[in-house]
C-alpha cells in the first residue's frame, strides 16, 4: 500500500472511531441523574469539550498562530450549537427513533449537496451506493421500532439537525488547510458553547456533585466530544465531507449494539438486517478502494 492510500484509509478509520464514540452518548445519557436535562447536558458537553481542546491547543502553542475567516468560523460554531438544539427538540417532538434516524440519516445527503455547491465536487461513485444501503438500513431500524410516532414538526427539526451536522462538517473541512485539527475543533466548539451558554442560566446543576453526574460529563465532554471531534477533524483532512457523513452512520450502529449489550434490548430479525446493511455500507467505503486501484 502506498503512502497516500494509507493516509486516506487512516482518515476513514479515524472518522469511524469518532462515530463509535458518538454512539455511546445515548446509553450514557440514559444513565444520567434524573435532575439533568438533554439541553443542559448538550451545553455542558460543548463547554467541557471545547474548553479542554482549547487548553490543550494553547499549551502546545496553537491558536495564536492562525488567522480565522470570520464568517466561516462563526458559521461553524453556530451550526455546532444549532445541531444540539434541533436534535434535542426533534427527539422531544417525534421520539428518539425517528429523531435520531432522520437527523443522522439525512446528513450524508445534505453533505453531498453542500459539497457540490460550495466545493464544486461530486461524491465518489461508491458514496451513492453506500449511502443508499446505509439509509435503507436506518429505515429498517426505524420501521421496526415499537414506539414510532411521526410528528411533522419533529421531522423538520430532525432534518435541520442533519443539515446542521453536514454544514459544520463541511466548515471544519474548509478550515483545516494550514491549521491543526485540534485548533479548528477547539475554536468552533468554544464558539458553540458560547452560543448555548444561555441554556445554563438558572439550570439545576446540583447533579454534577454526584459521582454518576460528573463521570457522565467527563465521558461526554472529554471522550465523546473533545477526543471524538479531534478524531473526526483529523479524518476530514483526507476524507470528503460527504463520505465522512456516511461513515458517521456507525453512530446508530454502535448505539444499537450498546442497547443490546448494556441495556438488554432484544434484537429482532428486521433490526439485525438493518444493522448488517449499515455495517456493509461502511465497509464498502473503506475496503473496495484497494481493489479498484
Amino acid at each position: 500500500m502506498n503512502a497516500s492510500r494509507w493516509v486516506k484509509d487512516r482518515g476513514a478509520w479515524l472518522i469511524l472511531a469518532a462515530a463509535v464514540l458518538w454512539g455511546t452518548t445515548g446509553t450514557s445519557q440514559a444513565l444520567a441523574p434524573a435532575e439533568s436535562s438533554p439541553p443542559v447536558i448538550g451545553a455542558l458537553r460543548l463547554v467541557l469539550g471545547g474548553g479542554s481542546l482549547a487548553l490543550s491547543a494553547y499549551l502546545r502553542g496553537g491558536l495564536r498562530e492562525h488567522s480565522w475567516p470570520p464568517l466561516l468560523t462563526l458559521s461553524a460554531g453556530a451550526f455546532v450549537a444549532l445541531y444540539q438544539v434541533t436534535f434535542f427538540w426533534a427527539v422531544l417532538k417525534t421520539g428518539v427513533a425517528v429523531g435520531t434516524i432522520v437527523g443522522i440519516g439525512s446528513a450524508p445527503v445534505f453533505a453531498g449537496v453542500l459539497e457540490y455547491f460550495f466545493r464544486k465536487r461530486l461524491p465518489a461513485r461508491r458514496w451513492y451506493f453506500s449511502t443508499g444501503i446505509a439509509v435503507l438500513g436506518c429505515l429498517l431500524l426505524l420501521l421496526h421500532s415499537g414506539d414510532v410516532r411521526v410528528d411533522m414538526t419533529g421531522v423538520i427539526l430532525a432534518l435541520g439537525a442533519g443539515f446542521s451536522y453536514a454544514s459544520y462538517a463541511l466548515a471544519i473541512k474548509m478550515l483545516l488547510p494550514g491549521r491543526s485539527p485540534e485548533d479548528v475543533t477547539a475554536v468552533i466548539f468554544c464558539l458553540g458553547a458560547v452560543f448555548l451558554s444561555p441554556l445554563l442560566l438558572g439550570a439545576d446543576l446540583s447533579w454534577l456533585g454526584r459521582m454518576n453526574g460528573w463521570l457522565l460529563m467527563l465521558h461526554l465532554g472529554i471522550l465523546a466530544t473533545a477526543l471524538s471531534y479531534w478524531l473526526f477533524a483529523s479524518g476530514l483532512k483526507t476524507v470528503a465531507a460527504s463520505t465522512a457523513m456516511t461513515l458517521s452512520l456507525a453512530e446508530p450502529l454502535t448505539a444499537a449494539i450498546l442497547g443490546i449489550v448494556v441495556v438488554g434490548e432484544r434484537l429482532a430479525f428486521v433490526s439485525a438486517i438493518g444493522l448488517l446493511l449499515i455495517l456493509s455500507a461502511l465497509l464498502l467505503l473503506i475496503l473496495p478502494e484497494r481493489r479498484e486501484r
